[in-house]
Parts: structure tokens; C-alpha cells; sequence
């Protein structure tokens, strides 16, 4: 009997799931059930979510191929089609950044080809849409699905071998939740009906940036003057439009910069001695680790380490000395600053040093998290992640660009709230009244554009799972509170899964334990650094790696068999 897998979502997880499935030498009847009306694109890159102007912060040069480069494809599409993305031809580029949209339309193209790929290697494909899963039931020896037809007509159930959760980012159904508050800046036309009055951001990483171009575009537009220089255009009765993007410490995040791709092996924090220092023991392993980050940074660039220190810093006092110079200049006249040395640096193809080792060792040191314990993580959480979290969210170049110009037209401000805040809603109208150094600044509209919070077990929308145990939190997730480091402010965390290192939900009795859990908001805990398109490939490449060598190992006894 051929193996039946169903893979819940066809965003990036579920197609790196699928393509390592597609290229598998043992047939399968593989069914991907997606809740939207055209599969592949994802809620990070679908139209319906994201707003044109929005960018990915991720080059061509770092998307991991599917059937294809992102760059290959560009180049064989038509001008029509290259027009209706708004790609120029001669910009396309292996180090060039996208819109968001044009990386969907991609992933759907990919997706179409995956799908006739593996009915060419003998596989069995139907792709379903308009199919929202609403509940999961494990079984003895099998996985019950119970789906919901387009219009909610009908409810269908289905069993499976192999059930893959790759569901993606969780957001909220009712974005405005508030008159004037929302929680998220997804989805983006939810935005356009901000009025002309001034907003408040929380965040200013590329979400909050993400969140700022939808509402900038819908009140103005961005040209280039004579001289070449990026400027925006307040649409006219938009006198009121103006936007404060705020958090802890007020501070931007930096200008992608250029560096080898792939990336060069590091000669002191290397996956071994990541993995010697892991066996030693939980005691002290955050301590160790935060040794060799040292020593790896030392050799990669001395001037570096001398200047901040480094032989003196401990996990607690890292970030205060990375963040200093930074911290002692204008937000915008750092930001200007740094675009300058970014673009010089890529037309000369110079790589810092210091900023190459550190975003090298991020992957690496993230698979120490899993076994440190509770004072650890909170330490790991708090002080040393946000070194890390700061290097590799660097953003596109014209994300910088659009931020200087907003400011050169008086629509745009940096607030540092410092570590004491309020956010208040009550008895005001429509949108918040915000408290921090002994004043209050009221805003029409707040949006809160702080990332995908981290979700536990009882946050699953399966509730026979839930109910059934076949899920538990993980011990090492409770509810803590630490820096929301994107975002540079003090939330609550909670949650997480408790899985295997193939992501399959760690449990007891006499279950399946065939259900794969890939969806980025319950790994938070697990995968501190989890994040787009490399994440979602190196989940689906284990998840599918996993399935694959279950269903051999099944299939051979019953051939032998059979012979």
C-alpha cells in the first residue's frame, strides 16, 4: 500500500518539505491541503497579505534554490511579466533584494514545477485549496484530518501515515482590535485605512519598516529628485500624516552588508566544539560557548575586539559594548552613515570582518540553546541573543533609503522608550496614548509590529491534539520574560513544543508519532534564530529526511515479503 503524507500549508516550509518528498525514489501519495485560494505563495510573500512596497531582507544570492535560482527565473520571465512585478531587467541581480510579492510569485512557479516533478518520479500529488485542516487526531496507526471545503459547505476526513504541520507564521484574524490599535501589520490593506494623523510603530526592525511603507505609500510617494537622492512626496491634506517608530533603545537597524556567500567555515566556534562543550554538561555551557564566540571574533578581526573590549565582556556586558558607538549617535545620522559604507563596501566587494564572523557563528551556537538550562536560556534570551538577532536582520539598502527620506520630510521620528513605558487605550477614542520619561504622546493609530510571538501546545487550532495530549509543552519554554530582541522591547514569551530533533511532538502512550510539527511559531523556543527562507529550508529538508527513511524502512520488510 503507498504511503499517504499530508503536508498542512504550501508556504516556503511546505515547499522544501515537498521538494525533498518529489525527489524520493520510493513512490508516495502525497495530498497538501492549503487554506488560501492559490497554493506556493505563502503568508510572507502573498499579495493578499503584504503590501507592494514591502521588501524581503534576504538576497538572491542567499534563497535557497527549489527547482531553480530565484535569479534564473527572473531572467527567463518576459517583459510583461518582469513589468507586472515591477522588476527592471537590467537590475536583476544574484545580490539584488525583491518586494515580497515577486518572491511568491516565484515560490508558486517552483511549487507547480515540485508537483510535476514528483509525478515524473512516481509519486501521487493532489493539491488542495480552499482546504483549512481544523482538527488533527492521532491515532494507533495513523493521523485523522478533518478539513473544511471552500465555503464551509462540507467537512471532510482524511487518514495518513505522515502528517506535516508546516502552517507557518500565526496571525491574528481581527488585526484592529482596537479603533485606531492594531496587533499586527499583516495583513497590509488592513493598514490602509490609517488616517491622516499621527502613528505610532512599535518596533523598528524590518517589520516595523514593513508596517511604516504601507502607511507612507498610502499617504504619499517616494521619487527620485535630480541629483539622484531618494525623497518622498506627502500626498496633499496629509499635513497630519507622521510617524514615530519606537523601542527600547531607539535605535535602526543596519544596511545589509556584502560578504562571501557561502559562507567560509569559522576556526574556533565550529559545530564540534559547539557539540564538545554541549557534552560536557548543562553547567556552564551558556560561559563556554561565550568563550569561543570570543576567541572566534578575536581572530576574525583583533582591531575589533581591542576596540570594544571584548577580552573583558562577559554574556551580560556584550551587548551594552556592541550597541555603544551606535547608541551615542542620531539614529538617522548612524543609519546615513552606515548605508554609505554598506554600498562602498559591496561596489568593492570588502567584507568587515567582524561582522562576518559574528552573523557565521549565530547557526552554530543556536544548537547549544536546546540544552541550556533555565538561568542559561533566560541569560542566552536577554543579553547575548540581540547581538546576533541585530547582525543578521540587517535590511535592504532602499529600506534605508525610503527611512532617510521620510525623515528629510519631517514624517519620521525614532523614539527611545527606554525601560519604562505605558501603552494605554482607555478613554481614548481611537488609538493610544504612550507614557515614557514623564510625558505622554497621544497617536491616531498604533501599530504593533514586534514579530510572531512564540505559541505553546495549548495554543494549537487542532483541538482533538490539544485535548488528546498527543502534544506537550516543552519544560524549557514557560512563560518568561525577556527582550523581544527584533523588536528591542520587553515582552512575555511563552511556550513551545517539546520535539525530536526531526520536530515530531515528543509524547506517551500508544499514538503515531508520525506528525511533524514545522510551523515556525511553535519552534521559537527551539530555533532562537529561526527565521524565512533558510529556516524554512532546513526544516523541511529534516522533516522530509525523516519521512522518507520511515517509509523505506516500512516498505522493505513488505517487499521482501511480497518477493
Amino acid at each position: 500500500m503507498t504511503p499517504k503524507i499530508a503536508i498542512i500549508g504550501s508556504g516556503p516550509t511546505g515547499i522544501y518539505t515537498l521538494k525533498g518528498l518529489a525527489l524520493a525514489r520510493t513512490p508516495t501519495d502525497i495530498t497538501v491541503f492549503e487554506a488560501e485560494g492559490d497554493p506556493g505563495k505563502g503568508t510572507p510573500y502573498h499579495p493578499d497579505i503584504n503590501d507592494p512596497a514591502m521588501l524581503a531582507n534576504i538576497a538572491s544570492i542567499e534563497f535557497p534554490p527549489i527547482c531553480e535560482p530565484l535569479v534564473a527565473w527572473l531572467v527567463r520571465q518576459d517583459d510583461d511579466t518582469l513589468a507586472r512585478l515591477r522588476v527592471r531587467r537590467d537590475a536583476i541581480d544574484e545580490r539584488e533584494f525583491y518586494p515580497r510579492v515577486v518572491l511568491g510569485e516565484y515560490m508558486k512557479a517552483q511549487f507547480e514545477q515540485l508537483c510535476r516533478i514528483a509525478v515524473e518520479n512516481g509519486h501521487t500529488i493532489t493539491v488542495r485549496p480552499n482546504n483549512r485542516v481544523l482538527d488533527i487526531a492521532l491515532q494507533p496507526d495513523d493521523i485523522r484530518l478533518t478539513v473544511e471545503e471552500a465555503g464551509g459547505s462540507e467537512h471532510l476526513d482524511f487518514a495518513f501515515e505522515h502528517v506535516v504541520m508546516a502552517t507557518g507564521h500565526n496571525w491574528p484574524e481581527n488585526t484592529e482590535i482596537k479603533p485606531g490599535y492594531f496587533v499586527s501589520p499583516w495583513p497590509a490593506a488592513a493598514l490602509k485605512v490609517i488616517q491622516n494623523c499621527p502613528v505610532a510603530i512599535l518596533g523598528t526592525s524590518l517589520s516595523g519598516i514593513d508596517a511604516l511603507m504601507t502607511v507612507a505609500t498610502a499617504h504619499g510617494t517616494f521619487y527620485l529628485d535630480a541629483a539622484g537622492q531618494l525623497q518622498y512626496q506627502p500626498a496633499p491634506d496629509t499635513e497630519d500624516f507622521h510617524a514615530t517608530m519606537m523601542s527600547r533603545k531607539g535605535l535602526l537597524p543596519e544596511a545589509d552588508f556584502y560578504c562571501e556567500v557561502p559562507y567560509l567555515p569559522p576556526v574556533y566556534c565550529t559545530e564540534d566544539a559547539i557539540d564538545a562543550s554541549i557534552a560536557t554538561g548543562a553547567t556552564g555551557l551558556l560561559d563556554r560557548v561565550f568563550a569561543l564566540f570570543k576567541e572566534e571574533l578575536s581572530h576574525a578581526d583583533p582591531d575589533y575586539a581591542a576596540r570594544i573590549g571584548l577580552s573583558q565582556l562577559t554574556v551580560e556586558t556584550l551587548a551594552p559594548a556592541y550597541f555603544a558607538d551606535r547608541a551615542e549617535v542620531d539614529p538617522f545620522a548612524w543609519a546615513g552613515r552606515n548605508l554609505m559604507e554598506a554600498e562602498q563596501n559591496k561596489t568593492q566587494k570588502y567584507t568587515v570582518p567582524w561582522r562576518y564572523s559574528i552573523l557565521r557563528m549565530h547557526e552554530i551556537i543556536a544548537r547549544a540553546v536546546p540544552h541550556l538550562n533555565e538561568d542559561d536560556l533566560k541569560r542566552f534570551h536577554r543579553y547575548f541573543k540581540t547581538v546576533f538577532v541585530d547582525n543578521y536582520a540587517t535590511v535592504p539598502h532602499a529600506s534605508i533609503q525610503r527611512l532617510l527620506a521620510l525623515h528629510r520630510a519631517n514624517k519620521l521620528e525614532i523614539a527611545a522608550l527606554g525601560d519604562e513605558y505605558d501603552i494605554r487605550t482607555d478613554g481614548v477614542k481611537t488609538g493610544v496614548v504612550i507614557s515614557h520619561h514623564g510625558e505622554d504622546h497621544a497617536y491616531g493609530a498604533f501599530i504593533d509590529a514586534t514579530g510572531q510571538s512564540s505559541l505553546s501546545a495549548r495554543d494549537l487550532p487542532f483541538p482533538t491534539l490539544v485535548a488528546q495530549g498527543g502534544v506537550r509543552e516543552s519544560a524549557t519554554a514557560k512563560a518568561v520574560t525577556w527582550l523581544d530582541v527584533e523588536a528591542d522591547v520587553e515582552i512575555v514569551r511563552t511556550g513551545g513544543i517539546d520535539l525530536d530533533d526531526r520536530f515530531r511532538p515528543l509524547q506517551t502512550g500508544n499514538l503515531s508519532n508520525r506528525l511533524y510539527c514545522a510551523a515556525i511559531s511553535f519552534l521559537l523556543h527551539k530555533l532562537p534564530f529561526v527565521q524565512g527562507i533558510t529556516s524554512a529550508r532546513d526544516i523541511g529538508e529534516v522533516v522530509a529526511a525523516a519521512i522518507i527513511e520511515d517509509v523505506d524502512a516500512t516498505e522493505a520488510p513488505m517487499l521482501q515479503a511480497s518477493a
